[in-house]
C-alpha cells in the first residue's frame, strides 16, 4: 500500500503569503503529513477544497471578502467529514463561539508553537478539539453556566466516576493521549470511555458531548 494513502492531508486558508508558505513547509516536514492545498481567500477555497477534500483544514478568520467562518459553515455542509482547526490572532469569545457553532473542531493563535501546532493538527484528525488552556476555560466556564435553570445533575448522575473525570478533562481541551497520561490508563482504555460515554449522552462528537455533561 501507498504509505501516502495513510498521510493526513492538509488545506490551508489564509490570506497572508508568508503565513501561508510557513505552513506549507512545516507540513512538509512532517512525515505523516501531507499538504492538499493553500488558498489566499474564502471564495476560492470553496471553489477547490470540494475537488480535493482534505482531512483537516487550517482556517483563519480575518480574510477579505468572506470571512473564515462563514466559510467554514459552508464547507462543513458539503464536507461534513473534514475538520476545521481555527489559526487565528483573534481571542475574543465571539470568535472562538461562533467558529465551533460554524463546524470548528479547534481554535489556536497564530503564536502557537510550530510542535503544539502540529500535535493539534493530529489531535483534531482523531476526533479532538485542540485550544489552548485558556481558550478551552472560556469554553469551560460558558458551558457550565446551567441552561434555563436547569441543574446537570441529571446527566452527571448517568456516568461513572472514572467518566466523569474523563469529561472533565475533555472540556478542558486535553488531548487523548494526555488525559491517559493524567488517568494513569492506556489509549485503548480512553477510546473505551469513548465509546461508552457517547452512547449514555446519545451524542456523536466530543464537542456534543462536552455541552451536555456540562449542562445537563
Amino acid at each position: 500500500m501507498d504509505a501516502s494513502q495513510n498521510m493526513i492531508k492538509i488545506a490551508i486558508v489564509d490570506d497572508d503569503e508568508g503565513i501561508r508558505t510557513s505552513l506549507a513547509a512545516l507540513i512538509r516536514r512532517a512525515p505523516d503529513l501531507r499538504l492538499a492545498g493553500d488558498y489566499a481567500d474564502a471564495e476560492t477555497a470553496l471553489k477547490e477544497i470540494p475537488r480535493r477534500p482534505p482531512n483537516v483544514v487550517l482556517m483563519d478568520i480575518n480574510l477579505p471578502g468572506m470571512n473564515g467562518v462563514e466559510c467554514v459553515r459552508q464547507l462543513k455542509t458539503t464536507l461534513p467529514a473534514v475538520q476545521f482547526l481555527m489559526l487565528t490572532v483573534y481571542e475574543d469569545s465571539d470568535s472562538l463561539f461562533n467558529s465551533f457553532k460554524a463546524g470548528a473542531r479547534g481554535y489556536l493563535l497564530k503564536r502557537t508553537a510550530s510542535v503544539r501546532l502540529l500535535d493539534a493538527i493530529r489531535d483534531v484528525h482523531a476526533g479532538g478539539s485542540p485550544m489552548t488552556p485558556h481558550l478551552a476555560r472560556r469554553v469551560v466556564e460558558y458551558l457550565s453556566k446551567p441552561a434555563d435553570g436547569k441543574s446537570p445533575v441529571a446527566t452527571v448522575s448517568r456516568l461513572t466516576p472514572g467518566e466523569r473525570d474523563f469529561l472533565d478533562l475533555l472540556a478542558n481541551g486535553y488531548a487523548y493521549k494526555e488525559i491517559a497520561g493524567r488517568m494513569d490508563i492506556s489509549i485503548d482504555t480512553v477510546r473505551s470511555y469513548v465509546r461508552t460515554v457517547y452512547e449514555k449522552l446519545h451524542v456523536h462528537s466530543r464537542t456534543d458531548a462536552v455541552v451536555k455533561y456540562l449542562r445537563g
